[in-house]
């Protein structure tokens, strides 16, 4: 082979290979699908937590029925009973029923002498700081329920949680003036 036909045959394979575009679908796909699906799991991930959120909200306004019409002061549930005969009956099986928190807080009288518990401490849920205290016949009351929801998509960059670990945590809320059940409120 003459000398001057090596660097021509080299030439000739790099012109082949540049024209050849049978795996050029698979090469884009390559660099492509793994943004594609952090995207897809992002959008996936963000409307299951919405539709927990939904569902927990739901779940509260419900809830709060049973105390504004007096029916968990009649029972006389304390908080662990009121999560398990009106709160769980409801919530499964979306949530975990033993790590929904019920904070329920009343006033005789006024909504501007409640004040809602942050049960946050130092980037975590902390449960026991909820109370539970339905009030009496008139009473001011707020129910809330919280939930710490596990978010799986964080490690692609797209983190969406409040609390350490990947958690989100879900709250709903009601506050209303409870039915006078046992009488006439004062106005």
């Amino acid at each position: 082979m003459p000398p001057s036909a090596a660097p021509n045959a080299k030439a000739n394979i790099f012109r082949r290979f540049g024209r050849n575009s049978r795996a050029s679908a698979a090469v884009e796909f390559a660099l492509v699908a793994p943004v594609f699906f952090a995207l897809l799991f992002a959008v996936i991930e963000t409307a299951i937590m919405f539709f927990a959120s939904q569902v927990l909200e739901s779940v509260a306004q419900d809830a709060a029925r049973q105390i504004l019409t007096g029916q968990s002061q009649s029972a006389g549930y304390t908080s662990a009973q009121f999560t398990t005969q009106v709160i769980c009956k409801q919530s499964q099986p979306l949530f975990n029923c033993n790590t929904i928190g019920v904070d329920v807080e009343s006033d005789p009288a006024q909504f501007s002498n409640l004040a809602i518990t942050n049960p946050v401490t130092n980037g975590s849920y902390d449960p026991t700081k909820l109370k539970f205290n339905p009030g009496t016949s008139c009473s001011v009351v707020t129910v809330t329920l919280y939930y710490p929801w596990q978010m799986f998509v964080t490690g692609l960059g797209y983190n969406i949680s409040n609390l350490s670990g990947g958690i989100r945590l879900l709250s709903a809320t009601a506050a209303f003036r409870n039915e006078p059940y046992t009488g006439v409120c004062a106005t």
